[in-house]
């Protein structure tokens, strides 16, 4: 069973709804089993809440509205029905309008509206829209029953935002369930308390609504279907490049509607994530998009710790202090019993260690009441100046950064309030749990999209001498380097006295050690033999505890969890020989303390390979600084992928064909945005700027996308060759303008002044790059030595030979 709520936007009119019916269609032809949740007409809500309160003041303007009500429930019955159909459902849906219509006339005679009246009127919306939906789904022939949630959801007497008794709202609706075989058509946001009066959830409380089913009925599936293609990672009305999440924790959906997030009502998420159901966000006018799944877990590959910005608007802060409070028991009590008592919500707090202040946000229509009673309650301190008038800061904003991978990305915050600052933005007061899932600040609100924009924007010896050499990951390069090993050994003793010894190795799967050394040519068999599971941490407690001399790690994957062990394996007196640049290009804090970890404890920390693969970059740049040339500018063409693809574009070949061809050839990775993204050719940049002793962090990197949007943003790899096709006319136009200016495109990474950037160029006979040919990679170093003639490196930057070539060469550097 899955439950599946609309929301009003889906059901505005009928042309949505018949998106709507579709939609379930498509569900019922797979064989799909549901119970279906619906909001009012888009609207229509706000009308009633109109029409109420023009009511309750005496305006008789509230009978146009009730008019408007009632002919957009007609003209949208009629236009799903048809005539005949209509005609025999017309009686029912005129007795509402006629209650309706009688409830509004008795508000507008005792001129008042209360909550529980308030509600009855609420529940015609509801009420109506699925009422006739069910009628609908009838006349498509699909078994259908309308069901007033009223009958099934019970609550207390909390009017407008009542509380549920989930005891008896539990055994009703499985009781219902049970007796009942055909789909329930259920209206969201309306209940009844034990003695039958209407109550509602909340505004947004049909989500609400939903999510009671889903976990009374212990459903696979919770779907809220709205008019977005998921949880975006901001606002795109203040944030023009959000895009949608693939993949949220409950924790993190949490912290984002909290904080503003329109998706999805807060209280939606607990009787899902109390039976661990996951929740599924999809768009009805784009059905076919994936959309957002919320569950347990974050997504742990999700580019950036960050998962999504979002902002509380109309927030007053408000500022107790004084003193009287320092070092005096029970103030905060004091403080936060008063505004509860006055039924104050206070969403943000913040206390300096010295107890010299507390600062709290609220909503800001509720400051001038929370500011009466605070002062009324420390009217005595206030007097006697040891607690000072109570401070008002209106018009202010609560911006929350969200994310559960920011505790282990250590910088987050430090980057972010450093970006604020440079951009001239005040930050008021700042709030983080320990969880590190949130950092939530409080801006003027005419920074607000400013300050989003920014943050979304910024968020990558003796004479034979044994070494020993644990390496994770022995797949193409760290498989071809253990044969290298081999090949080499008679040469590496002879000549070089050193004897490399294979002391441990793991895959994805199984690791394996051996003390006396595991043999190179029959690594496979031996690991297939191993009962000892795969485990990172394992692995490098195992090697420490061996204790080895000159022992070397060697990180053979593009993993961003052994990364993550790299200081403690330094700090041990290990050496680090490694491709993977997730390290080397993440902070440049990180960056710079595994360096220094590795002087500190007089071990190396090698990574040659992060550029390049096998060519001598990375050795030659340091070459240069050690003797004390100075590094003007560096440009590069480092990625083997991006070099195949525009060193054989010439026009002849579609780009999306040379594309294909190159993902066919190995080239680029299975999916070739990850090549043509630029996000590798980044972290290469990053490496080459901080080895030439320039501070920058990823974000600093500036990259002009080679993909056209819709490229960016197709759904799966077939989906992008599709898009791709249809920008094959945008890509012949570089080329044709380049060639016409005798010019060619390459891919060129460039870092000056501390400035790095990366971009699509063309360039002439009279420039480097126009000569590379394959798949070469080229590093152009301008130095005060080498300035009218600069010194190029160049050759093969891909490849698993190269790769582990050039491993090994950093391998041997160590032993000698």
């Amino acid at each position: 069973m899955k439950v599946l709520k609309f929301g009003g936007s889906s059901v505005k009119n009928a042309e949505n709804i018949n998106k709507v019916l579709d939609i379930l269609e498509d569900k019922l032809a797979n064989n799909e089993q549901f119970a279906v949740v619906c909001s009012a007409l888009g609207g229509i809500t706000d009308l009633l809440i109109k029409m109420s309160e023009l009511a309750a003041s005496g305006k008789d303007e509230y009978i146009a509205y009730y008019h408007q009500f009632k002919d957009r429930h007609e003209s949208t019955a009629k236009q799903l029905l048809g005539d005949e159909h209509y005609m025999k459902i017309a009686e029912e849906l005129d007795q509402n309008y006629i209650v309706l219509k009688d409830l509004l006339k008795g508000i507008f005679l005792v001129r008042e509206v209360s909550l529980r009246t308030m509600d009855y009127v609420l529940s015609f919306g509801e009420r109506n829209s699925n009422f006739i939906i069910a009628q609908a789904l009838k006349k498509r022939g699909v078994g259908a029953d309308y069901l007033d949630a009223r009958r099934i959801v019970i609550t207390n007497k909390e009017f407008s935002a009542a509380k549920v008794n989930f005891e008896l709202t539990n055994e009703k609706i499985q009781n219902h369930f049970n007796s009942n075989s055909n789909i329930q058509v259920v209206t969201g946001f309306i209940a009844s308390d034990l003695g039958g009066l209407t109550t509602t959830l909340g505004r947004g409380g049909s989500d609400y609504t939903a999510a009671i089913l889903a976990g009374a009925l212990d459903a696979t599936e919770l779907e809220i279907w709205t008019d977005v293609d998921g949880v975006l990672t901001s606002d795109p009305r203040t944030v023009k490049k959000a895009f949608t999440v693939d993949k949220l924790s409950y924790a993190e959906a949490m912290e984002m509607s909290h904080f503003g997030a329109k998706v999805i009502y807060p209280p939606t998420i607990l009787p899902a994530m109390s039976k661990s159901i996951p929740i599924f966000i999809k768009n009805t006018f784009n059905p076919t998009h994936s959309g957002t799944k919320i569950h347990i877990d974050t997504d742990e590959d999700f580019r950036s710790p960050i998962k999504g910005i979002s902002a509380l608007s109309n927030i007053a802060l408000m500022n107790l202090e004084g003193s009287g409070m320092m070092g005096t028991p029970g103030i905060s009590g004091r403080l936060f019993s008063t505004l509860a008592q006055g039924k104050i919500n206070v969403i943000l707090i913040t206390q300096a260690s010295s107890e010299h202040s507390i600062s709290f946000a609220i909503s800001e229509n509720d400051a001038e009441r929370a500011k009466e009673l605070v002062e009324k309650e420390f009217q005595k301190e206030i007097e006697s100046n040891n607690i000072a008038p109570i401070d008002v800061d209106r018009d202010q904003v609560i911006i929350a950064v969200i994310g559960e991978k920011m505790k282990a990305v250590p910088g987050v915050a430090g980057n972010l309030f450093n970006s604020l600052g440079k951009n001239g933005i005040n930050v008021a007061a700042i709030a983080q749990g320990s969880s590190e899932l949130n950092i939530s600040f409080v801006i003027d609100k005419d920074d607000q999209s400013k300050a989003m924009n920014l943050i979304h924007d910024s968020f990558f010896l003796s004479e034979q001498k044994s070494i020993n050499i644990f390496s994770i990951g022995v797949g193409l390069i760290g498989g071809t380097l253990l044969t290298q090993i081999e090949d080499q050994k008679d040469y590496l003793k002879n000549d070089l006295s050193l004897e490399l010894k294979i002391a441990g190795l793991s895959n994805s799967r199984k690791m394996l050690f051996d003390e006396g050394g595991i043999d190179a040519v029959d690594w496979r068999e031996k690991m297939e033999e191993s009962e000892l599971k795969a485990d990172i941490q394992s692995f490098v407690h195992h090697m420490i505890t061996m204790n080895l001399p000159n022992t070397i790690f060697i990180d053979n994957t593009a993993s961003g969890d052994v990364p993550a062990y790299y200081k403690e394996i330094l700090e041990a007196s290990i050496s680090i020989v490694t491709p993977n640049k997730i390290a080397t290009s993440s902070s440049y804090a990180h960056y710079l303390d595994l360096k220094n970890t590795a002087k500190r404890n007089n071990v190396q920390f090698l990574y040659e390979t992060n550029v390049g693969a096998g060519l001598p970059v990375i050795n030659t740049l340091q070459g240069l600084i050690n003797s004390g040339d100075r590094i003007e500018k560096i440009e590069a063409v480092v990625s083997g992928s991006l070099s195949y693809i525009f060193n054989n574009f010439d026009g002849s070949v579609a780009f999306s064909d040379l594309v294909q061809e190159a993902k066919q050839l190995g080239y680029t990775e299975p999916d070739p945005r990850d090549d043509l993204s630029g996000s590798d050719v980044r972290r290469k940049i990053i490496i080459l700027t901080r080895e030439a002793g320039i501070a920058i962090e990823p974000e600093d990197v500036e990259l002009s996308p080679i993909l056209p949007k819709s490229c960016i943003e197709a759904d799966g790899i077939d989906a992008f060759f599709v898009a791709l096709e249809t920008e094959n006319e945008y890509f012949n136009t570089l080329i044709n303008k380049a060639k016409n200016e005798g010019k060619v495109l390459r891919f060129i990474a460039s870092t000056q002044n501390g400035k790095a950037k990366i971009s699509l160029q063309a360039v002439g006979p009279e420039n480097p790059f126009f000569s590379l040919q394959m798949s070469d990679n080229m590093i152009v170093f301008t130095t005060k030595r080498y300035n009218k003639r600069p010194l190029i490196v160049r050759g093969p930057g891909a490849g698993a030979e190269v790769t582990a070539g050039g491993v090994f060469s950093d391998i041997i550097t160590i032993g000698k």
